[in-house]
């Protein structure tokens, strides 16, 4: 076997492993908690519309408590009415939207529930910028534009919930606004959490001990995962390169019959 030969086959094999590597990434990526929002109609000036959101757990260590949602323009907290959810949560109006909260669910389990909204607006798209609280203080602020980057265990590439709107059907018109409700509901104990935003004049770097401390525990968490991932990309890069060697020698010709080249 000649020696261009034999370096044209290792280079063939470092760009295999290259490859799986990228595969690994690529199939993780997915992998990334989300929070979401899905519509029985989705057309644009619909009624009696039922909303379904799904937040995932991100953390390891608590669970779920509460989940404030700041509603879109042409959607007031009269018009939204809560019908299902975790056991225990309630819905609570508040200005400018609503918080859904109760008991904390255990670690690891996702919150889910359904609202009912009078009437979608007459818009392209809706966004539900959501804090997704935990029983150990720790906010995630799911509040980002549509499409920002993935999340890393950060504050950045939270995107809010989006529902995408078909245009309205023929005949479609807006509905008088609701009559406010005479009683709004009391809040649950349990689904307290910041609105969206810092606070006018208040400085960006302030942050409390338990706030800090859960920003290092987040950190932790993701280097761990990444860790966890490169040795992924290691093992499945061996294995691939191990079997494109072992399909090369085997069809390699002239093999065993004499000298090389």
């Amino acid at each position: 076997m000649s020696h261009r030969f034999r370096s044209s086959a290792v280079s063939r094999l470092g760009v295999a492993g290259l490859a799986a590597g990228a595969l690994v990434l690529a199939l993780a990526g997915p992998a990334y908690a989300h929070n979401e929002v899905s519509a029985s109609d989705s057309h644009a000036l619909a009624t009696d519309v039922t909303l379904t959101f799904g937040a995932e757990a991100e953390s390891t260590s608590t669970g779920i408590v509460a989940l404030r949602v700041e509603l879109p323009q042409g959607i007031a907290p009269s018009d939204v009415t809560y019908l299902t959810g975790p056991e225990g949560w309630a819905l609570a109006p508040s200005t400018g939207g609503y918080t859904v909260g109760g008991p904390a669910l255990k670690v690891g389990t996702d919150a889910s529930y359904q609202v009912k909204v009078r009437q979608l607006p007459d818009a392209s798209s809706l966004t539900f910028k959501t804090l997704q609280a935990y029983a150990d203080g720790r906010v995630d602020r799911w509040i980002d534009a549509p499409g920002a980057g993935a999340d890393h265990g950060d504050t950045t590439g939270k995107p809010a919930p989006t529902l995408r709107l078909q245009p309205a059907l023929p005949g479609a018109t807006p509905m008088p606004p609701a009559a406010p409700s005479a009683a709004p509901a009391p809040t649950p104990p349990t689904a307290a959490v910041t609105p969206p935003g810092p606070a006018p004049g208040s400085p960006a770097s302030a942050q409390t001990p338990t706030a800090t401390a859960t920003s290092e525990t987040k950190s932790r968490h993701t280097a761990n995962n990444s860790a966890a991932l490169v040795v992924t990309v290691a093992v499945v890069a061996v294995v691939v390169t191990g079997a494109v060697l072992w399909w090369w020698r085997k069809r390699a010709p002239g093999r065993g019959s004499g000298p090389e080249a």
